[in-house]
């Protein structure tokens, strides 16, 4: 192989390696907090049951079944410098059961939420409780 081939290659090596890096940076930047995505299905459950997030991210909640469902924190399953969470903005767990319409989600909508705190978040739908749908979002 020739000195000039193999300079040839080197640089385009570097030349698009260096393009790779570039294009990322620009990405990270700028970038707002990441969504990790909890689905409804028909079936009753939240999948995955327990998502582990980082501090500052986000999760969505998507129904995808063809019924209403809710997203409601376990107000005694969320860390003392949390924010309370729920379908429906409630600030505490007993005004989401006592305004259950208000915080049901429609089939093909979501709920998003963004984590702050670090700790263990537990959660229902208050419908589909009793039929085991919990689930837990891990923040890290």
């Amino acid at each position: 192989m020739s000195r000039e081939l193999y300079n040839r290659r080197t640089l385009l090596r570097l030349g698009a390696a260096t393009l790779a890096t570039l294009s990322t940076a620009g990405c990270l930047s700028g970038q707002t907090s990441s969504i990790q995505t909890v689905a409804m299905p028909d079936n009753h459950t939240f999948e995955p049951r327990t998502a582990t997030i980082e501090s500052g991210e986000t999760v969505r909640w998507t129904n995808e079944s063809d019924i209403q469902h809710t997203v409601t924190a376990y107000e005694d399953e969320v860390p003392n410098e949390a924010t309370y969470f729920a379908s429906g903005g409630f600030e505490s767990e007993r005004a989401a059961r006592n305004r259950i319409s208000e915080g049901l989600i429609a089939p093909g909508e979501y709920y998003e939420h963004t984590f702050d705190q670090p700790g263990t978040y537990g959660y229902y739908c208050i419908p589909h409780e009793s039929s085991g749908m919990v689930g837990t979002i891990q923040v890290e």
